[in-house]
């Protein structure tokens, strides 16, 4: 007959524990989903672009992470650094990881 305290009632009896297979099925769904989804896509991506870094030459019009558009005046090898014409006498020194892509030709007269 409390008046402003709850009755106290006994808690539902706990559900029956299950073997851990259930968790680790789950679990290995979980991996391969990371995998397929996200680890995978990924490699696949820095492989193109490491192929992408190794097949520029010197003349290839290529785009920046930056958003500069130039060509190709000197590659260096042995520093991974490239030299890149913006503007006839205009030349900027980047690291070949900073090309994002190479343009087909002409593309720097039709801008």
């Amino acid at each position: 007959m409390s008046l402003f305290i709850n009755t106290a009632h006994a808690a539902a009896a706990p559900a029956p524990q299950s073997g851990g297979m259930e968790m680790i099925i789950m679990l290995a769904v979980f991996g391969l989903v990371f995998y397929f989804m996200i680890y995978r896509p990924q490699a696949k991506r820095v492989k193109e672009h490491k192929g992408l870094m190794s097949a520029l030459s010197k003349g290839d019009e290529v785009l920046t992470q930056g958003g500069i558009v130039g060509k190709i005046v000197k590659v260096s090898d042995e520093k991974d650094f490239i030299a890149i014409s913006v503007a006839e006498g205009t030349e900027v020194t980047i690291q070949k990881a900073a090309i994002s892509a190479v343009l087909p030709k002409g593309t720097m007269k039709n801008l």
